[in-house]
């Protein structure tokens, strides 16, 4: 499923980080102060953050940073790949094999597609369709839940078509020409979409759900 902008290549990542091991809730973001964004009726608390810009994640970041007094930002592109990969060479971090990703991934699966009929599918169900609570699946092999599926991730780094040609540990400005690197997948991306290795792209305003 590799796509023309993805390349298997070696990166050194000088520096040591730690990533959360999981993806930011509502209850977390609203601690911030900053505007709520819309949660298309889903619910909020556990349920990761939606609706929410580069901008917006970046603010987030800075704002825990005072709050706790330790630094956090985004990852880069291949920290991000390195910390969803977690040792594996498979194209997803529970293996080569789709079908099984609904014990490990909320993606496009057969409930999906009782709703949204032409949507390509894991031949698999996990009984939900649109995302879900942080969390509800197994994590992988370094304790991280949701690196697949249920929302994109931003990264700080700038999209770029040749990936061996992004900074491995630093940060990138925006930029207003170029745009950044979300990871991951959704809960409505199919399994093409569902890698370690995929690559989606948004300008820094970009809001979805």
């Amino acid at each position: 499923g590799r796509y023309i902008d993805e390349s298997a290549h070696l990166v050194r990542i000088e520096q040591p980080f730690a990533i959360g091991r999981y993806e930011v809730t509502f209850q977390e973001y609203e601690q911030s102060g900053l505007a709520a964004p819309a949660d298309q009726g889903w619910g909020r608390g556990r349920q990761p953050v939606i609706n929410v810009s580069w901008k917006d994640a970046v603010a987030y970041a800075e704002w825990l940073s005072k709050q706790t007094g330790a630094r956090y930002r985004l990852p880069t592109e291949a920290e991000w790949e390195y910390a969803a990969r977690a040792g594996t060479t498979t194209s997803r971090y529970w293996g080569d094999d789709p079908d099984q990703g609904c014990a490990y991934a909320n993606a496009a699966d057969l409930d999906g597609k009782q709703l949204f009929v032409g949507w390509p599918a894991m031949n698999c169900r996990d009984g939900r369709v649109y995302a879900g609570p942080v969390g509800a699946y197994r994590s992988n092999d370094f304790g991280l839940y949701d690196m697949a599926g249920n929302v994109l991730e931003w990264t700080c780094t700038l999209y770029t078509k040749d990936s061996q040609t992004a900074p491995v540990s630093r940060c990138e400005t925006p930029d207003p020409e170029r745009q950044f690197v979300l990871r991951g997948g959704s809960w409505s991306d199919e399994p093409r979409n569902v890698r370690s290795a995929e690559r989606h792209r948004k300008q820094p305003e970009f809001r979805d759900y």
